[in-house]
């Protein structure tokens, strides 16, 4: 092809168009968010909904009870850093007949990474105003933080539970007054989340091993909290199990089931009740949520010599 004047001056003008486009994209700003926080499947004839409440960066060589150079090459190991970024997951269940949340994520007490709920539970197709029930694994503040704003009901029509222990202990002043100064926050977090539900009369604790409704039972599993419990929700013969904080760092507590954190009120009693659970789990294949692996925290155990492998679930489009 013979190059004239006008040709010459096209591919000027043409290759000048390019080049201011390529420099426009390049100058567009960082988007800097993620999707909603939530992650949907079926269990049966229930639907299960994953909802994020937004992650927080721990510093797990100092929390984990093992030497700080085992967490960091743990860590290291499954290519994270520290400080590390935690899950803080919760899970919504219809079961057909009732809207049950389990946990409520942090609210504003662990800081501005945290307290994404409620937003994702608008996303995710419901209102809070829908809930029927809660239940509470632990009154540890990042799982009951979200259940009021200003001692206002975030979740005005719901029911909430939890094992009697955990609220003898965290609702107790005379505790809270023992407590060292810098375990009294945990106190305070219960009683701010928890004392507008009391005061509806929405707070019914119980005891134990207890059938919650159809398809709905709470196990015991002391140890990181003196009432910490787990939830197993059961519809045509598929189960899931929420194991609350039975464990927090993957990295570790996979291969290492007994390493404990410092979080746990009874360390040894943690320790044996995440082996417990874990086992029957992993024999089982039941599916598993997590509050604090990675959202959306939900996959299969499998047992690998004396420690886990954990198995996510795959993306599904409920089919």
């Amino acid at each position: 092809m013979k190059f004239t004047p006008v040709s010459a001056t096209l591919a000027l003008a043409l290759a000048l168009a390019l080049a201011t486009a390529t420099s426009a994209f390049a100058a567009a700003p960082l988007a800097g968010t993620n999707a909603p926080g939530f992650y949907r499947v079926m269990l049966g004839d229930f639907e299960v909904t994953a909802l994020s409440d937004g992650t927080i960066d721990l510093p797990f060589d100092k929390l984990l009870k093992q030497p700080a150079a085992a967490t960091q090459k743990a860590l290291a190991r499954n290519y994270q850093s520290l400080p590390t970024e935690a899950s803080v997951n919760a899970f919504l269940i219809n079961t057909g007949g009732k809207l049950i949340l389990v946990d409520t994520g942090a609210g504003s007490l662990f800081g501005p990474t945290l307290g994404k709920l409620a937003a994702n539970i608008k996303a995710s197709g419901y209102q809070p105003e829908q809930i029927d029930e809660i239940l509470i694994t632990h009154l540890h503040p990042d799982h009951v933080g979200g259940l009021a704003v200003n001692s206002q009901l975030v979740f005005p029509n719901a029911i909430v539970r939890a094992d009697q222990r955990d609220t003898d202990f965290w609702l107790s002043q005379a505790n809270m007054d023992q407590a060292p100064a810098d375990g009294k926050g945990f106190f305070q977090g219960a009683m701010a989340s928890l004392t507008p539900y009391a005061a509806a009369q929405h707070l019914k604790p119980f005891s134990g091993d207890t059938e919650l409704a159809p398809g709905v039972r709470a196990t015991a599993s002391y140890g990181h909290t003196p009432g910490h419990t787990i939830y197993t929700f059961e519809s045509k013969g598929k189960k899931l199990v929420l194991v609350g904080d039975l464990i927090h760092v993957a990295a570790v507590q996979l291969a290492y089931p007994e390493v404990t954190i410092g979080f746990d009120s009874d360390a040894k009693s943690a320790a044996a009740s995440r082996a417990k659970v874990f086992q029957a789990l992993a024999k089982d294949g039941t599916l598993v949520g997590a509050a604090h692996l990675s959202f959306p925290g939900l996959g299969h155990l499998r047992a690998d010599g004396k420690g886990y492998d954990w198995l996510p679930v795959s993306y599904s489009q409920l089919r």
